[in-house]
């Protein structure tokens, strides 16, 4: 096997490969043998080389100022790996390159404006490589440009009108999120009659969203959460859209009727801007939403009732203190008070018609001061309900300072709990009396990178009442000069279910349990999310790493899913480097709970996160870790839980939530036994060894949810959609 070191020895071979004239493809992608410099001599290769792929090594040094040798290179590929310094000027001799991937590097410097040379180019993904400067408007030379991916970078200055000058067959992919871009979004932008998907979340974008944009035909997705952007909202757009988030911005007006015409749209979020007006009811139609976040803007008015309306997991309309009405669910106030004032504006209208002018005039005197007393009384009750912002308002962009003052230095006494890829902290922001939970990357541990991009990734794309919510992120140099990532997120005050599950100090009581009822409630909550995870979002997400320690409490006791650090979003790239290089950050998933097939190199998939939330089904009431002592040679904590069915429950369940039964009637038994006894089916059902006998995530929520309400209704017996 060939193997390269730090010190340089293994390399030689670079030297004699020259002599291979015919040489096409020099390709080590994902081989973490290979470490140490880049050695230059790989300039020399074949003047034929097509292929040069070092991504996934542990290789440092710089890329080779005269690579433009090589040139007939069609495919280069260095991302993830240690090497740094500058994209060398030469680059742009390489008139045959089709693929250029630097993603997840240690580059500096700018993008050379000689990358405009590059006639042939398709895909360009540079994310997270430290690059710096401003966008060169030479990439509008770019004629044969599809992907371009430049996030998570340190790109600053506007952008250039030039670059969507190109052909409109032109720019599939266009993502400059997370970088520092200012300015207004070009008009040009509506040009692009083949752009797919457009991200430009994370920057300091102004001005209004351009009209042009409603040009682009087959754009599907569009970004632009947490800028600046003011004016209206874009009247026209796509009729092929799927994702629409222009939450954090400083939107006003009213939300258009015709986004009620974009019959696929699965998710819109609007959240966090100045938008007024009714919520259009025609919003209601539309089959295909899985998620709308209204949250914090001026919306007043009837809530439509239908439709997404009706489901209350993935809908947002907190912070608009002016709606009404709606399913009784949302406990918002009823529009009594605006019918009572329509009718009687319409009793006026008919009655003026017919009565004498002083008749009328009296009359309309009367109206007039029922409706200012109706008036008087909904503003005293509008101001009783109004609800202060949350933390995410306040807190859009965080410093450095601002997280080490609020950890008191990161101070032991405020550590929350660390993880394989950093440390979570409880933080107090200066002045302020709200509480946040901080997660610090350890960015010496292998991996840590790729944690933050993924969790970064993850929780942009993803809505739920039950997801932990990410408020704002902190990429940043500390006081010892080193790179500093951290994720703020809202803080959970009854931690983590794992607290609950096995606290081992204090005496069982009702205080430091968890009900029967609790249980059932959390695990509905656990389902509901993986449900929206593997089903309503595009691309699917999988989480990868489910267990008690990743899910936590909120202050009513429901849950949150939280660690996303390596997650994967499925069928992200075509390109064969790409895919090599993103595939895993060591094997996904935490002893105890990782699904079999993953230790045997399988593919990552959905049914690998429906096998952990089996065994963390069995672990919730059984009150048994699947790591438990008692777990040894054949019997793990499915056998146990399998031996113990149909008559056997109560000898495995968990007995600090009898604490929460007050009787012990034969009815009584006979609802916990047959609530307990499906719980355990289920969790045995879906932890099945072969991924394909394992039961849906969707029926599997379904199952929960009627094993959930059949309890709360007193019992009884249901068919189960499964057999264990």
């Amino acid at each position: 096997m060939l193997e390269a070191k730090d010190d340089g020895a293994g390399w030689e071979f670079i030297t004699s490969l020259s002599n291979c004239t015919q040489l096409v493809q020099f390709d080590i992608t994902s081989n973490a043998a290979f470490t140490g410099h880049l050695p230059s001599s790989i300039v020399n290769l074949s003047a034929t080389l097509q292929v040069l792929g070092f991504g996934g090594t542990g290789i440092r040094g710089s890329i080779p100022s005269a690579i433009g040798n090589l040139a007939g290179l069609q495919v280069v590929g260095v991302q993830d790996t240690f090497i740094s310094g500058v994209i060398p000027d030469s680059i742009g001799k390489l008139g045959n390159l089709t693929e250029f991937f630097l993603y997840n590097t240690s580059l500096s410097g700018q993008i050379p404006s000689s990358i405009g040379n590059l006639s042939k180019l398709a895909s360009f993904v540079a994310r997270h490589a430290n690059l710096e400067g401003p966008i060169p408007a030479s990439i509008g030379k770019l004629n044969s440009i599809l992907t371009l991916d430049l996030s998570m970078n340190r790109l600053n200055g506007s952008i250039s009108s030039e670059i969507f000058k190109l052909p409109s067959f032109s720019f599939n992919y266009l993502d400059l999120s997370y970088n520092s871009l200012s300015g207004l979004l070009p008009s040009e932008l509506g040009s692009l009659a083949n752009l797919n998907s457009l991200f430009l979340s994370g920057n300091q974008l102004s001005g209004k969203i351009p009209e042009s944009i409603g040009k682009c035909p087959v754009l599907e997705e569009i970004w632009l959460e947490n800028n600046l952007f003011n004016g209206s909202m874009p009247q026209y757009l796509s009729k092929g859209l799927i994702i629409l988030n222009l939450s954090m911005n400083n939107l006003s007006g009213t939300i258009p009727d015709a986004i009620g015409n974009i019959r696929g749209l699965q998710q819109l979020s609007l959240a966090h801007n100045n938008l007024s007006g009714l919520i259009p009811s025609i919003l209601q139609n539309l089959t295909s939403l899985s998620m709308l976040d209204l949250s914090f803007n001026s919306l007043q008015g009837e809530v439509p009732k239908e439709g997404i309306f009706r489901n209350m997991a993935n809908l947002s309309i907190t912070g608009n203190s002016g709606l009404c009405g709606g399913i009784p669910q949302l406990h918002l106030a009823p529009c009594k008070t605006d019918s009572v004032k329509k009718n009687r504006r319409r009793h006026l209208k008919y009655l003026t018609i017919g009565v004498s002018t002083t008749g009328a005039l009296l009359l309309l005197a009367i109206i007039t001061a029922l409706i200012h007393l109706i008036y008087k009384k909904q503003r005293q009750k509008q101001k009783s309900q109004f609800q202060p912002p949350i933390v995410e308002e306040q807190y859009e962009r965080v410093t450095y300072h601002a997280l080490e003052n609020g950890t008191n230095g990161f101070s032991e006494a405020n550590l929350l709990g660390k993880g394989s890829f950093g440390t979570v902290y409880k933080c107090a922001f200066q002045g302020e009396g709200t509480i946040v939970a901080v997660k610090v990357f350890n960015i010496e541990q292998c991996g840590s990178i790729k944690s933050f991009i993924a969790e970064c990734e993850a929780l942009r794309r993803v809505r739920h009442r039950c997801l932990m919510k990410i408020i704002t992120c902190c990429s940043s140099i500390n006081q010892q000069g080193q790179e500093f990532k951290a994720l703020v997120f809202e803080f959970m005050p009854n931690g983590s279910l794992h607290f609950w599950l096995h606290k081992k100090s204090d005496m069982p009581t009702l205080n430091n349990t968890l009900s029967l009822a609790q249980r059932l409630d959390i695990a509905v909550d656990i389902m509901d999310v993986l449900d929206y995870l593997h089903n309503h979002c595009q691309p699917p997400i999988v989480h990868c790493d489910l267990k008690p320690s990743n899910i936590l409490l909120a202050e009513d006791m429901s849950a949150r899913v939280g660690d996303f650090g390596i997650s994967r979003i499925l069928s992200e790239s075509a390109s064969r480097i790409l895919q090599n290089s993103n595939s895993t950050i060591g094997i996904r998933g935490s002893i105890g709970y990782i699904a079999p097939e993953y230790g045997e190199g399988s593919s990552v998939t959905t049914l690998g996160d429906v096998y952990s939330l089996g065994i963390l089904l069995l672990e919730m009431f059984t009150g048994r870790s699947p790591t438990d002592d008692m777990f040894i040679g054949s019997l793990d904590i499915r056998k146990y839980s399998e031996d113990a069915l149909p008559d056997k429950i109560w000898e495995i369940a968990d007995t600090t939530m009898w604490l929460h039964t007050d009787t012990y009637d034969y009815h009584t038994r006979n609802k916990i036994d047959n609530c307990l006894g499906h719980v355990i089916a289920l969790g045995i059902s879906c932890s099945r060894e072969q991924p394909r006998e394992r039961t849906l995530i969707q029926d599997a929520a379904t199952e929960m949810h009627a094993i959930r309400d059949l309890y709360r209704a007193g019992g009884g017996t249901w068919r189960s959609s499964n057999n264990s």
